[in-house]
C-alpha cells in the first residue's frame, strides 16, 4: 500500500518538474496572424522620385539698348541726298572722286545721309523702269522707289588753264524738279580751289533746303481754290446787284404806269397818260424780266 502511494508521488513530482522546465524555455513571440517561427515579410524598397526636369527660362523681350543721344540718328531719320551724275570736261577724272570725298567729309550727317553714285548705281542696275541718261522729270520716280533718295545731286565742272568752273543742281525725286542751282566760276585758281568753292557752294544748296518740300500740286490747287472762291464772291456781288436793279426797276415800272393809268382815268384823258403808263409797264416788264433770270 505504501509503495504503491510512493510510486503515485514520485510520478506526480516528475510531472511538476517536467512541466516547470517548459515553463522556462523561451518561446517564440507569434505574429499578428497567430504563426510562430515566421518573420514579417520586409517592404519593399521605395522608388527614388524621377529628377525633375530644368526649368526652362521664359522668353524675356529683347531689350532694344538705348540709342546715343549725342550719336548719328538712323539713316531712315536723316534725308537721303544721292549722287547721281557727276561730269567732267578739261579738268582730270580725279576731280569725281575728290568732290565726292569733300561732301562726305564736311556734310552734316546728323540731317543728311549721302549716298555715293557707285551706291546709287548698284541700285539701279536691276531696275527694268530706270535707265543711264536720266537726270530730272518724272524717270527719277523710279530712282526714289528703289533707293529712297529724296533730292539727287547733280554737278558738271570744266576748266582750260587756271579757267575752272563748276555747276551744282539739286532735283527733287518725286516731281524730277530741280529745287536749285548754284553755277561759279574761278578765272585765275587751282584745281583744288575750284574743287572746295563747288563744295561750299553744294553745302549751302543742301543746307538751304527747306525741312518740309514745297507740295506744288498742293500750292495749285489752294491757288485755283482761291481763284475759283474770288470768282463765286465776284459773281454773287453781281447777282446781288442785277437783284437789286431788277427790284427798283418793278418798283419804278409800277408807280410810272399806276401815276399815268390814274391820270389817264381822272382827268379828260389826256394822250401823254397813255404813253407815262406805257412808259411804266415796260418799266415794269424789265423789272419782272431782270428778277425772273
Amino acid at each position: 500500500m505504501r509503495s504503491s502511494s510512493l510510486g503515485v508521488l514520485c510520478t506526480l513530482l516528475v510531472l511538476s518538474a517536467s512541466a516547470a522546465a517548459d515553463r522556462r524555455r523561451p518561446r517564440p513571440k507569434p505574429d499578428k496572424a497567430g504563426k510562430a517561427d515566421r518573420k514579417a515579410p520586409e517592404p519593399a524598397p521605395t522608388p527614388e522620385p524621377a529628377p525633375a526636369p530644368p526649368a526652362v527660362p521664359s522668353p524675356q523681350p529683347a531689350i532694344k539698348p538705348a540709342a546715343d543721344p549725342g550719336g548719328p540718328p538712323p539713316p531712315e531719320k536723316r534725308r537721303m541726298v544721292g549722287i547721281l551724275d557727276v561730269r567732267v570736261d578739261g579738268v582730270p577724272d580725279e576731280v569725281k572722286i575728290a568732290f565726292e570725298r569733300g561732301l562726305e567729309e564736311q556734310l552734316d550727317t546728323k540731317v543728311y545721309w549721302l549716298s555715293s553714285r557707285a551706291q546709287m548705281h548698284d541700285r539701279m542696275k536691276f531696275s527694268t523702269r530706270w535707265t543711264e541718261g536720266c537726270l530730272v522729270g518724272s524717270c527719277l520716280a523710279e530712282l526714289r522707289a528703289q533707293t529712297s533718295a529724296e533730292l539727287v545731286l547733280l554737278a558738271a565742272f570744266n576748266g582750260s588753264g587756271t579757267s575752272f568752273g563748276h555747276v551744282v543742281t539739286i532735283v527733287r525725286t518725286d516731281n524730277g524738279r530741280v529745287l536749285s542751282q548754284e553755277s561759279g566760276r574761278c578765272e585765275v585758281c587751282t584745281v583744288q580751289e575750284a574743287m572746295t568753292e563747288a563744295t561750299l557752294a553744294t553745302l549751302q544748296l543742301l543746307n538751304a533746303v527747306p525741312d518740309k518740300l514745297p507740295d506744288e500740286a498742293g500750292d495749285q490747287s489752294v491757288a485755283m481754290d482761291l481763284v475759283t472762291s474770288a470768282s463765286r464772291a465776284r459773281l454773287a456781288d453781281a447777282h446781288r446787284d442785277i437783284r437789286r436793279r431788277g427790284i427798283a426797276m418793278t418798283l419804278i415800272g409800277l408807280a410810272v404806269a399806276g401815276g399815268g393809268l390814274a391820270t389817264y382815268l381822272i382827268t379828260d384823258k389826256p394822250d401823254y397818260a397813255l404813253a407815262v403808263t406805257a412808259a411804266g409797264g415796260g418799266l415794269l416788264l424789265g423789272g419782272v424780266v431782270v428778277l425772273t433770270f
